[in-house]
């Protein structure tokens, strides 16, 4: 797993690169982003991305749209291994109502039923894993939605430029104390909760799933707003549990008073917390090494607790039961 990582940099310029498939729908008011575990947080981060748009950006989890889609809703639909159930289901029921339709999957039962019945497809590779594979399925997606959706060439030449710089931060031929994700997962040895940032509400998320899937941890992620009006609360008990913060370079302006108020509190209680920010740059940079920062931390946490990283037998149960 880790040598799929190491080469996320690379694995990014050239997918980006070698994706040619453009699409041109139009008259497009609703797009709705289908997908499950590390194919949903691929959908949110580029929900993420979009998030300032004109357009009205939903992400789903699950077996049912919502009622508003119409003829001039795109659906997304995206399963790296092209045979999650939940997504399935999503892309027979948009087909059925005329939404317009792209899915992107590594082949499988998604893309049959695509050339069956004659709607857009992009194969995407599969490399190890799904949650590994993300940069395929991301620079793809940029490749083929951008153009669609105005998403500027130079932040994604961007943020594939940052990729390498930090991968040189965080890969594994630094296992020494400058590597900040090796520094984060030593320190993780409880149940971590993340606190983030509306706008970076897709790295959180990913952070979290990772923890899950990589380590086998309990995690829990929430946003930073919300918590100072209960989850707060919960500090005033001593607790099995360690905030990780993290970042954005230009959060909005209150929220990064409130980050200050946080640091203060979790200081005068004694609360020992970490601290993890983005990049300058755009949200599509800031979001994609936010990712690969994290999902290295949860790499070095799984190695440090002699964890093999790569099963997922659990999932494996469910899937077999369905």
């Amino acid at each position: 797993m880790y040598k799929i990582y190491d080469m996320w940099p690379e694995i990014s310029s050239e997918t980006y690169i070698d994706t040619k498939n453009h699409i041109d729908f139009k008259n497009i008011d609703h797009v709705v982003f289908a997908g499950m575990g590390g194919s949903g947080a691929i959908n949110e981060f580029i929900s993420s991305v979009l998030s300032k748009s004109n357009l009205h950006i939903r992400v789903i989890k699950g077996y049912l749209l919502p009622k508003t889609v119409d003829k001039n809703t795109l659906v997304v639909t995206t399963s790296i291994s092209g045979s999650t159930i939940e997504t399935l289901t999503v892309l027979e029921k948009a087909s059925k109502l005329g939404c317009k339709v792209i899915s992107f999957s590594s082949g499988g039962k998604m893309q049959d039923y695509c050339t069956k019945n004659n709607m857009m497809h992009q194969k995407i590779e599969q490399i190890h894993s799904p949650r590994a594979s993300l940069p395929v399925a991301v620079y793809s997606m940029l490749a083929v939605l951008g153009p669609l959706f105005e998403i500027k060439e130079a932040d994604i030449k961007e943020s594939i430029s940052t990729l390498h710089k930090t991968g040189k931060q965080i890969n594994s031929s630094n296992l020494s104390t400058t590597n900040p994700a090796l520094l984060l997962a030593s320190w993780i040895t409880k149940i971590p909760i993340i606190y983030y940032p509306h706008g970076l509400h897709a790295a959180a998320i990913r952070f979290k799933n990772s923890l899950q899937e990589n380590c086998k941890l309990h995690a829990i992620a929430e946003d930073v707003i919300e918590m100072c009006h209960n989850g707060i609360v919960s500090w005033e008990k001593p607790s099995n549990v360690q905030p990780i913060l993290i970042q954005g370079k230009d959060d909005y302006i209150k929220t990064k008073e409130l980050w200050k108020i946080l640091k203060k509190y979790f200081k005068l209680h004694r609360i020992d917390f970490r601290e993890i920010s983005s990049v300058d740059g755009s949200i599509l940079s800031k979001l994609i090494n936010l990712i690969y920062v994290l999902d290295y931390v949860t790499i070095y946490r799984a190695v440090l607790h002699k964890t093999d990283p790569s099963p997922v037998r659990s999932i494996d149960y469910i899937r077999s039961n369905l």
